[in-house]
């Protein structure tokens, strides 16, 4: 088709219901068209016709003070909504400071569309102003990515991104649009499905490798389910709920995987692996038959590989084929989708494996050796600070945490019993990931309190975001933990380096308090156990955004702990 003669038609339909439109119309008209909800972003010269085309547009864009902080709350948004994230920076340092970002994403299989600019088609190569190959750069980080050389292409770039994106084995997905693509003229049309002939994910299982799956699973004594963040994405929590309780089997959760089966379930052993459960890590070394349910046995979790379930017939269920036999042995490899592996399972019936001695005593593990802390003097404990939040909250929020100590602690003692409520940095422990990953999560459930439990570190390295939640008022309750080091670093320092605490203590602080106020937040702290309970009480119940500022004590470890190198029965601090 040609282009129309006169301005009148740069908005006619033509044949087939295109459209005579420029290049960065068309990019809004495709988010539109992929229902997209939310943008965030943050503008610079090479996306600048894209932000004229937004101006008024319709979809939500939020403006974050930092690309990193974008890119996270995108990530947030994804995390709890099952929907891919959007998030737009400019060419250069814009789409540079989203690498972090596309690196967290890549690692836990989150479906993001990152948008860049990138210089115009003229001037590429010869490093001018901005100009940073984002393509070369992002390579290893994306599961795909493109750079549109005309504005032609837009319309089937897009369809492909999202999805690449929201398929298979999600995750990041990057367009560069240099700037005078954005001005060009072109038709749209954006009826076609995406046509990726190398690209063909297996999502049904082949039914001989369930049918072994289930015939393993009748005669094992002592079967345990390893639920990984696969079963989040496959929207699948309710089948694996269903299967666990046909056949009575222990579950055993990944760090991603928490929410997965509900926390408060009698057949719920709690997070494996590192800083895992008694009872969890018993479970995994002990089995003799394991079905993985979506994770990817990363070292965290399986410590010393030779120690892994080494009497255990091993099926893995992961939609990645790549992840199958990549780090554990498999003897009954399942390549699809996880829920519609559940269904299948479900759908065959087998007399249920005869286990019952071995349910009572990983139960009773579980009663005699429970997460734990010491409450000595007035010192706040991290570890009831996390579980008076659960208490008091009834577990009804959305928690999202920076990495660390924190991190372990609301993992061991904020009981999940709903999926999409946790928000975590898993794979890349990204500090700095929890504040912007809290605003993302509040715009994909705005209905729910958002709780953002950070570190004192990693708060300070994307602190700027509270400009968000204070501009726009979000009820997100920032809870500081602040033990004035970088914890786990201090804590392998005391462990396993001799005491000396190199570069990993943080005796010099800013007034948290004060940084909340000058963001126009409300802001207090607590520093004395008898006073914790009551502060937090009123700190949650007011509404609109807060930040409490918890000391407290720095010489807290977390436990229970698989050192590095060491079988993941070899647990140090299981009792007090």
């Amino acid at each position: 088709m040609s282009k129309p003669a006169d301005d009148e038609a740069l908005t006619r339909s033509g044949e087939g219901g295109a459209m005579w439109m420029k290049g960065a119309d068309m990019v809004v008209e495709a988010l539109r068209r992929e229902q997209v909800e939310v943008i965030f972003g943050y503008p610079g010269g090479a996306v600048l016709p894209l932000y004229d085309a937004l101006y008024q547009c319709g979809i939500r864009h939020v403006l974050t003070r930092h690309e990193q902080g974008a890119i996270h709350a995108a990530e947030g948004y994804a995390r709890v909504t099952g929907k891919p994230g959007v998030v737009i920076a400019t060419s250069g340092p814009g789409a540079t400071n989203l690498v972090t970002g596309l690196a967290d994403a890549m690692m836990d299989s989150i479906p993001l569309v990152a948008i860049t600019g990138q210089v115009a088609k003229t001037v590429i190569g010869t490093d001018a102003f901005q100009e940073t190959s984002i393509i070369g750069i992002s390579t290893p980080i994306t599961k795909h990515n493109y750079q549109i050389r005309h504005a032609s292409e837009i319309p089937k770039v897009f369809k492909e991104a999202f999805h690449i994106a929201n398929s298979g084995r999600k995750g990041p997905v990057l367009i560069d649009i240099p700037k005078d693509v954005s001005g060009e003229e072109a038709w749209f049309a954006y009826d076609d499905p995406p046509q990726l002939p190398g690209y063909q994910p297996t999502v049904v299982p082949h039914h001989m490798q369930i049918r072994k799956l289930m015939h393993g699973l009748q005669h094992a004594k002592r079967p345990v389910v390893l639920a990984g963040a696969g079963v989040l994405h496959a929207r699948a929590t309710e089948k694996l709920l269903a299967f666990v309780e046909k056949y009575q089997l222990p579950v055993v959760q990944t760090l991603l995987g928490l929410g997965s089966f509900p926390a408060s379930h009698p057949l719920c052993l709690g997070m494996g692996g590192m800083h895992g459960s008694a009872a969890a890590n018993k479970a995994l070394y002990e089995t003799d038959f394991l079905i993985n349910l979506g994770a990817r046995f990363d070292d965290r979790l399986t410590g010393k590989l030779e120690h892994f379930a080494p009497q255990a017939v091993v099926a893995h269920i992961d939609i990645d084929p790549a992840e199958i036999g990549k780090n554990v042995p498999t003897d009954i490899p399942v390549v699809g989708d996880v829920g519609e592996a559940l269904s299948m399972m479900l759908s065959i019936d087998v007399p249920p494996p005869n286990a019952e001695a071995w349910r009572e005593e990983l139960l009773r593990v579980k009663r005699e050796l429970p997460f734990w802390w010491v409450q000595d003097g007035s010192h706040i404990k991290p570890q009831r600070l996390i579980a008076e939040i659960a208490r008091i909250t009834k577990g009804d929020v959305v928690v999202t945490t920076d990495v660390g100590q924190h991190q372990m602690w609301a993992a061991q003692f904020f009981p999940l019993n709903q999926p999409d409520r946790w928000v975590t940095s898993g794979g890349l422990g990204t500090m700095g990931f929890g504040l912007p990953a809290a605003i993302g999560a509040h715009f994909g459930q705005p209905d729910k309190l958002v709780v953002a439990i950070l570190g004192d570190a990693g708060f300070q390295m994307t602190l700027q975001e509270l400009a968000v939640i204070g501009e726009h008022r979000l009820p997100i309750k920032v809870v500081i933990v602040n033990n004035s080091a970088l914890g786990m670093v201090r804590q392998w320092q005391e462990l396993f380096h001799g005491e000396r605490y190199s570069e990993s203590l943080l005796p010099w602080q800013p007034d948290f308090v004060k940084l909340g106020e000058a963001y126009r937040i409300p802001s207090a702290r607590v520093e004395r156990d008898e006073e914790l309970t009551a502060k937090l009480e009123a700190f949650l119940r007011e509404p609109g955004p807060g930040l409490l500022e918890c000391v407290v004590d720095p010489n807290e470890n977390v436990y229970p702990m698989v050192a590095p190198g060491t079988g993941i029965h070899q647990m140090v601090g299981v009792k007090p």
